[in-house]
């Protein structure tokens, strides 16, 4: 393994954070992740691993994230192992979202998810890419927030 194939592995989670906690929903997705991808989010949501389009997923979080004042991810203790163009990473997050108190009632106004990445990439042509999310939940603080402002379908 490389040095810059681990440096550029791990800086796709700087990179994948930001997405959310910048709100910036059309420049980085596809510079994270390949399309279609793997999404994996049944210990926080409880949504079955699914294979998605990128421009999908995308909206999807546009629509999920729009209520949040603000979000911080810290995503640390990166563990990367690679084989040829693929790799898996292991890493450790800590999230937090913040809504509106016009949207809490006077309640609690920050979901915390707590728990870690196992991730993998793929080498393209335009360099490493996330193929798979999937996040591990250890420990949630008022995860009814999110469910307020899921899409009701």
């Amino acid at each position: 393994m490389s040095a810059t194939d681990r440096a550029e592995i791990i800086e796709l989670f700087g990179r994948y954070a930001d997405i959310v906690d910048m709100k910036e929903f059309t420049e980085l997705p596809g510079l994270v992740h390949t399309d279609p991808l793997t999404l994996d989010f049944e210990s926080v949501a409880g949504i079955p691993p699914m294979d998605t389009p990128l421009g999908d997923y995308v909206e999807i979080l546009r629509g999920v994230f729009a209520p949040f004042a603000a979000t911080h991810h810290v995503i640390t203790g990166h563990v990367v192992h690679i084989d040829g163009d693929h790799a898996k990473i292991h890493a450790h997050v800590r999230a937090e979202h913040w809504l509106p108190d016009e949207l809490t009632d006077g309640g609690p106004n920050r979901w915390l998810v707590v728990g870690f990445y196992d991730n993998e990439a793929v080498r393209t042509a335009d360099g490493w890419r996330l193929s798979r999310v999937k996040l591990t939940s250890t420990y949630q603080e008022n995860a009814h927030l999110v469910r307020a402002v899921m899409p009701s379908e």
